[in-house]
């Protein structure tokens, strides 16, 4: 199973999340480009760390939104959305080189990530772009969705995703921030969950209803505070269950 953390989200010296230990404890990372967080010092460094972990390095594109952390919905044209995130892409790839490791996928951020979830059309935007900058990107798409479908309409390579740290609603969708027990910060709870996702195959909504779902990564959020105790409690467990931690391209390969 590939375990997956978004990162690179602050700015020069202003830190958002303790990257440096997130990086010891995932095997892949999508880093902030340039327009909800990160800079190019920022992604240049969460790469080099990367590569030095042995960690796969994926784009983590968001809206125009620094003050709103890239979480408030934005509406605009399909076209220009597409231009967005390709540009986001190239700057990645960009400080990607200079750390000399290769982008490999795409994970839409915070509202873009909601939005493509059930937008067809901004769905298809994200797809249409990863298909210009790089036919070899996997889409990170949360698994059920737009998302899912536009990468199969598209021919862009797919890898689906669930989450760790988020609770779901019954129609599988995740369960919106506004919701003060959206997020699962309990390292207890979110490892017991995430063996029965993986070992199991399905989602457990916040009232109890069976989902099966088919994932290949599962998230855990870098800028939480609790990131850390749940990103290593959710792995030990995972492994003392006997299962593998690779990364992206490891698991797709398998």
């Amino acid at each position: 199973m590939n375990i997956n953390a978004d990162m690179g989200e602050g700015y020069g010296h202003y830190d958002i999340g303790n990257d440096d230990a997130i990086l010891k404890i995932v095997k892949s990372v999508n880093v902030a480009c340039g327009q909800h967080a990160g800079d190019a010092t920022v992604m240049r460094d969460v790469c080099l760390k990367a590569k030095a972990n042995g960690v796969s390095v994926g784009a983590h594109p968001g809206f125009n939104d620094v003050w709103g952390f890239g979480r408030r919905q934005i509406r605009m044209n399909a076209d220009d959305l597409e231009y967005l995130v390709a540009y986001q892409l190239g700057a990645l790839a960009g400080m990607a080189a200079y750390a000399g490791v290769k982008v490999t996928h795409v994970k839409p951020h915070g509202a873009l990530n909601n939005m493509c979830a059930v937008d067809k059309d901004y769905a298809r935007a994200v797809g249409r772009a990863i298909k210009v900058v790089d036919p070899s990107l996997y889409y990170l798409a949360l698994s059920g969705t737009e998302m899912e479908k536009a990468a199969i309409d598209l021919g862009v390579p797919l890898s689906r995703e669930a989450f760790i740290d988020r609770l779901y609603e019954d129609d599988g969708n995740l369960r919106s921030r506004v919701h003060a027990d959206s997020m699962i910060r309990d390292p207890k709870v979110a490892s017991e969950r995430v063996v029965r996702m993986v070992l199991d195959g399905e989602i457990i909504s916040v009232n109890g209803k069976k989902m099966p779902t088919r994932f290949d990564s599962l998230c855990v959020h870098g800028d939480e505070p609790s990131a850390i105790a749940v990103a290593s409690a959710c792995c030990e467990a995972l492994r003392a269950a006997g299962v593998e931690l690779v990364t992206l391209p490891e698991m797709m390969a398998g």
